[in-house]
């Protein structure tokens, strides 16, 4: 039940300014309290840094919005709504006596490190929780219909009312019950046909050993869901109630503004930094069995590693902090052992594992001193992609760069670090020496990291100038230029391939690249995160980002909430799922003066030829053909926000869905030389024997699917292009 904001990429007060953008993952807090606790309180230090918090946000926010009584209750609803997303669990009475008592001033408590209005609020939140789970369990001892036509189940309430009576909402809780049911009946059938399908075709598993889960009922599976999640609710402490409570807080303000307990800010930091405090393994849900989690890789060097103890395939049963008691966690979300496991380099952790196939008294015990790991293929990665035109190969660049990552604590204690514009400048030299035809910057899925760390891999790729420009709360603007007096790395043929989900420090350097018309910018448009976070990493309790900046282009329009539109566009993937359109509380567009700059190319004036033979091409392409289907299939789903609860009906409407997903998928096959898949569960089997391979790789190892290799291969077409009509237009 417990969604926590993450930033994938961050920033600041210690010399560099960075930028990060949210996207919501389950990670759970680490509970060093007792499972059976019955009261949640804060403790000194959690109340301190909420006095930190709330003084920086009504002083220092970008917006100099004052924490008065209009942002207080705008505060109250984002927590009672970060509680309750779908309106189920509270009433609408309960909310009305809130907000009359905590409402008005909810900032001005927070601002005194008063916590008691969210901290009763989220006890009666778990104590109705807690109520939903038994009621859900005591409804699975009766018998349910699953065949309702008449009755409709509401999927999407975020923007429904509250329930008035304990006998509306409780009827809804039967819905999601019956709905459940009618989910999991279905799923079963399909299992068991993907299963005599893996019999029937052994090469459908793609050499991967796919265990049929537990052979459990419906009723049994739910059971043993809402037992589950009945342990879990005990399990809260008061790092998840500070979470949710000062995350309204900085929500309320904008989408990028958040902040981490302890735990969560070690997340924080490995994303931007490239580098954890842990022992150097990876963990995942055994297949077949949710119950058990399973150490799946192992770092090389990592304290687990060096151990020589710690098997790939071995069970984590139970977690230890050094001199504490052993805790049982079987049964145990995987996010919430990781949770136990990380810590302080130098720390101690003990785990109890059970390798593959022993039994429960076979189990050891195996004590790791926590360490440094550093993720070395998590990093900038290069290769080449070859085309073939006009009956000649071509060879083309490809510098896929996850993230602007910046290890800004070792820079400032003045021990080796690393850096992306660094890693980058090395690749391009690399390919350069090569003799490509031309170079592709893959800032797809790049949430984005380092203002400092951008600028420097735009000066790898422009001659001189401005790169972006930064505007505080106050309106004083500053600039960021590239001023290494016309240096470059490497000045030929360039693309930058972008998605919904390049935000950020990716805006910048893609808007930079389309403002000089320094090259081609291919995909479809960005996140829209045009706000710059300071991160405060010296709160008296965890760790938080602020947003206190917002950067434009060079040409005076911010990237945020429009983001940056690509020259040529290719199909959108997400569908418009997420990105700062959809967010909460998102910053307006809007525009200053232009910066002083020179353009380096030209590239609009080819746009429109360009755009055309590239339709001529996407418009036949197997691939690109699919993913418009699935694309357009996945809408159609995520369109509908009711559902009637009726197997027969439900059943119907999921076969008629995959099979148009089938189909979409046969033609891609039939056209890429391939044998269509017989039938639906063929296809899923198929598909599950190729993650489960794939999870079993390291990142840099794992081959390019033909969805994800097809952009890449375009742009170096749409590159080709270009050049050619350089050419002849100098003739």
């Amino acid at each position: 039940m417990k969604l926590q904001t993450i930033a994938c990429a961050i920033a600041i007060a210690t010399g560099g300014l960075f930028f990060t953008h949210a996207i919501n993952g389950a990670i759970a807090s680490t509970s060093k309290e007792a499972v059976t606790q019955k009261a949640i309180i804060p403790t000194q230090e959690q109340a301190l840094v909420s006095r930190q918090l709330a003084t920086l946000v009504d002083r220092q926010h970008y917006l100099n919005q004052r924490l008065d009584a209009n942002t207080s209750n705008r505060i109250f609803d984002f927590y009672i709504d970060s509680l309750d997303p779908d309106h189920t669990l509270f009433l609408e009475s309960e909310v009305a006596n809130y907000k009359k008592k905590y409402g008005s001033n909810f900032g001005a408590a927070l601002k005194a490190g008063d916590l008691t209005g969210p901290y009763a609020i989220h006890e009666q939140y778990r104590n109705r929780l807690k109520q939903f789970y038994e009621h859900m369990l005591a409804e699975l001892k009766k018998p349910q219909n699953l065949n309702q036509p008449d009755i409709v189940f509401q999927t999407d309430r975020e923007k429904a009312p509250f329930f008035k009576t304990k006998e509306e909402q409780q009827e809804h809780w039967n819905k999601i019950l019956v709905s459940q049911l009618i989910s999991l009946n279905i799923s079963k059938e399909e299992e068991k046909a993907k299963q005599k399908a893996l019999k029937d075709n052994p090469e459908l598993a793609n050499g991967q050993d796919l265990v049929s889960p537990e052979d459990l009922t419906p009723v049994q599976t739910l059971t043993k869901r809402y037992t589950r999640q009945l342990e879990r609710i005990k399990r809260l402490n008061s790092d998840d109630v500070l979470d949710k409570t000062l995350n309204a807080m900085t929500l309320t303000y904008d989408p990028h503004s958040n902040y981490f307990p302890p735990v969560d800010a070690m997340e924080l930091n490995r994303q931007t930094t490239l580098q954890l405090e842990g022992i150097g393994v990876s963990i995942r849900p055994e297949r077949g069995n949710e119950d058990y989690t399973k150490i799946e890789t192992i770092v090389e060097g990592g304290p687990a590693s060096k151990s020589g103890q710690v098997k790939s395939g071995d069970r984590i049963i139970g977690v230890a902090q050094d001199g504490e008691k052993m805790v049982d966690v079987i049964g145990w979300p995987s996010n919430e052992i990781v949770g136990l496991i990380r810590g302080k380099r130098g720390t101690k952790v003990t785990l109890k594992l059970l390798g593959t196939g022993a039994t429960m008294n076979q189990a050891r015990v195996v004590t790791l001193t926590r360490d440094i790991i550093q993720e070395e293929d998590a990093g900038v990665r290069s290769r080449t992609v070859d085309i073939t035109r006009d009956g000649k190969k071509y060879t083309y660049g490809v510098i896929e760069i996850p993230s602007f990552y910046l290890n800004y604590r070792a820079r400032r204690a003045g021990t080796e670090y690393r850096s992306v514009s660094e890693d980058t400048n090395n690749v391009l030299k690399e390919l350069s020496a090569k003799n490509v035809d031309g170079i592709i910057i893959d800032l797809r899925n790049n949430p984005g990291g380092s203002l400092e760390e951008v600028s420097r891999m735009l000066g790898q790729v422009i001659k001189s100038g401005p790169v972006v420009q930064i505007r505080d709360g106050n309106g004083n603007v500053s600039v960021f230029e590239d001023d290494d007096g016309g240096a470059q790395t490497y000045d030929g043929p360039l693309a930058v391939l972008i998605n919904l989900a390049s935000a950020s420090a990716s805006e910048i350097y893609s808007a930079a690249i389309q403002d000089y018309e320094r090259g081609i910018v291919i995909g479809s448009t960005t996140t829209g995160k045009g706000t710059a976070q300071v991160q405060l990493d010296n709160l008296a309790h965890g760790q938080a980002t602020l947003t206190q900046r917002k950067f434009y282009r060079i040409t005076g329009g911010s990237t945020q909430n429009k983001g940056v539109v690509p020259d040529i566009k290719l199909v959108d993937i997400y569908n418009e799922e997420f990105g700062e359109r959809k967010s909460k509380n998102a910053l307006m567009w809007d525009t200053i003066q232009t910066a002083p700059f020179k353009r380096e190319g030209e590239v609009q004036k080819y746009v429109p030829q360009l755009a055309e033979k590239s339709f001529e091409r996407v418009s036949v392409d197997p691939q690109f053909k699919y993913l418009e289907q699935r694309t357009t299939l996945a809408k159609q789903a995520l369109d509908k926000k009711e559902i009637v609860l009726d197997i027969t009906q439900r059943k119907a409407e999921l076969v008629a869905l995959e099979q148009q997903t089938l189909e979409a998928e046969n033609e891609r096959r039939k056209a890429t030389g391939l044998k269509p898949f017989a039938n639906w569960e063929s296809y899923q089997a198929s598909l599950e024997g190729l993650a489960e391979s794939r999870a079993k790789m390291k990142a840099a190892q794992r081959p390019a699917l033909p969805e994800e290799e097809v952009f890449v291969t375009e742009a170096a077409n749409i590159l080709f292009d270009y050049q050619q009509l350089q050419n002849a237009n100098k003739k």
